[in-house]
């Protein structure tokens, strides 16, 4: 596989929602990272898919191997935080990666475009949840600034275990 340098970063787009949703599939069935615990179709994701436009606040970005047949890696997103007005200047964040493209920088490259994007828009704070353990997105989310803000614990139950989900906030604005 080509080294990151190779690797382009833009908006996600609606070519590329079946490799997304496969890639977010292998998460559901094969890990506790989410806690969704049933496959989506690709029609099921497309509503999510257009949550996320080429601008404003709720992004969507993926990165992939550039030319007609390139390879989605993964994407990062900022999503509403919650639905009610008062949040609107806060963002969810998260990223997922190909089973096999871990540990290569793509996640840094994603988190560094989304972070430059949602520079420009009038957000004051990002929060993410990291599902425990999960080393690598710590550290990732470290590197970018966030700081722990808090732990449920036991908040989710998924292939017969309880797991907890740490919280972390970045300041944005």
């Amino acid at each position: 596989m080509p080294e990151r340098p190779e690797v382009e970063v833009r908006p996600g787009s609606e070519g590329d929602l079946a490799a997304l949703t496969d890639i977010y599939n292998h998460y559901i069935r094969e890990t506790s990272i989410t806690f969704d615990v049933v496959p989506f179709t690709v029609e099921q994701r497309r509503p999510w898919l257009l949550s996320h436009p080429k601008d404003g606040p709720h992004r969507l970005l993926v990165a992939h191997f550039p030319g007609p047949s390139g390879r989605i890696l993964g994407y990062a997103t900022s999503s509403p935080f919650r639905p009610k007005a008062a949040y609107a200047t806060s963002v969810e964040t998260t990223i997922y990666l190909a089973h096999d493209a871990g540990g290569r920088g793509i996640g840094t490259l994603l988190y560094t475009a989304l972070f430059e994007a949602l520079a420009e828009e009038n957000l004051h704070r990002a929060y993410a949840g990291v599902t425990l353990p999960n080393a690598a997105s710590l550290r990732l989310h470290e590197r970018f600034g966030f700081r722990p803000v808090g732990v449920y614990e036991e908040v989710g139950h998924k292939f017969g275990e309880y797991h907890d989900v740490a919280w972390f906030e970045k300041r944005l604005g």
